[in-house]
C-alpha cells in the first residue's frame, strides 16, 4: 500500500469553491472513499479538492459573500403583548429573519412565532408590533400571577361580588399578633395581585377591590392603635 498523499489544502487556507465563485477559510480536511474532502466556514457540505482553489491562485470571478448581524430583540420564553390584541399574553415559541434582496432595495425582517397564554392558539408577529412584559428569566413568576387574572376574568361576576370584609372575624373578638400578621400578609399579597391586574387591563374594577383591601389593612392598624 502506498503512501497516502499530502492534502493539497490546509486548515485556515483562504480558497475560493470555483462552481460558486464565493471565498471561505478550510475549517477541517478528511480523507474520504480515497480523496481528500474539504470543509469550509464549518458548512455541513463537504468539497472535492477539484472544485476549490487557492485565493491567490483564482483569477476568475469572485462573488462577494454578504455577512449579515441580526440582533433579536426578543428570546424563546419571553412573554410578550402584541398589537391589537390588547388582553392577550402570548409566549415565544420560535423567531426567524426572513431576507429579502431586490436590485434597488433590500431588508430583513425578523418573525416571531407565538402561543397564545390560555389556549395555545399560534400566531405570527414583527418585532415591532411586539412589547414586552416579562423575560425568560422572569416569566415563570408572571405566569403564576397570570393565573389569578384568567380566574378572575373568567369569572367576572366573582369580582364584583367581593365583600369589602375580605377576612373573616374571630367569633370570640381575639386575634394574636401571629395570626394578625398572617392576616395582613394576605391581604398585602391580595392588594398587589390586583394592582398588578390594574396594570395589565386599566379596569376600574380592579380599583374597588384594592380600596377595600386598604380599608381593611386600616381597621387593623386602628385596632392596634387603640389596644395599645
Amino acid at each position: 500500500m502506498g503512501r497516502r498523499r499530502k492534502a493539497k489544502f490546509q486548515i485556515g487556507d483562504t480558497v475560493v469553491v470555483t462552481i460558486y465563485g464565493t471565498v471561505g477559510k478550510v475549517t477541517k480536511v478528511q480523507w474520504l472513499d480515497g480523496t481528500y474532502v474539504y470543509e469550509i466556514n464549518r458548512s455541513e457540505e463537504l468539497y472535492k479538492e477539484e472544485s476549490l482553489m487557492l485565493m491567490s491562485e483564482f483569477e476568475g470571478e469572485i462573488l462577494e459573500k454578504e455577512h449579515i448581524d441580526i440582533e433579536y430583540k426578543y428570546l424563546i420564553g419571553d412573554i410578550v403583548q402584541v398589537t391589537g390584541h390588547k388582553n392577550d399574553f402570548f409566549k415565544i415559541i420560535g423567531f426567524r429573519t426572513e431576507i429579502w434582496r431586490y436590485k434597488e432595495s433590500s431588508w430583513e425582517d425578523i418573525v416571531y412565532e407565538l402561543a397564545r397564554i390560555g389556549d395555545g392558539e399560534w400566531m405570527e408577529a414583527s418585532e415591532g408590533d411586539l412589547s414586552l412584559v416579562a423575560d425568560v428569566d422572569h416569566a415563570e413568576a408572571f405566569m403564576k400571577k397570570l393565573g389569578l387574572l384568567y380566574m378572575i376574568k373568567n369569572h367576572g361576576q366573582e369580582t364584583k361580588e367581593l365583600p369589602l370584609s375580605l377576612e373573616k372575624k374571630d367569633p370570640n373578638g381575639t386575634d394574636d399578633g401571629h395570626k394578625k400578621q398572617e392576616k395582613i400578609n394576605r391581604l398585602l399579597d391580595i392588594y398587589n395581585d390586583y394592582r398588578y391586574l390594574y396594570e395589565w387591563f386599566n379596569d376600574e374594577e380592579y380599583v374597588q377591590v384594592m380600596k377595600a383591601v386598604i380599608q381593611e389593612l386600616k381597621k387593623l392598624t386602628e385596632n392596634d392603635k387603640k389596644s395599645s
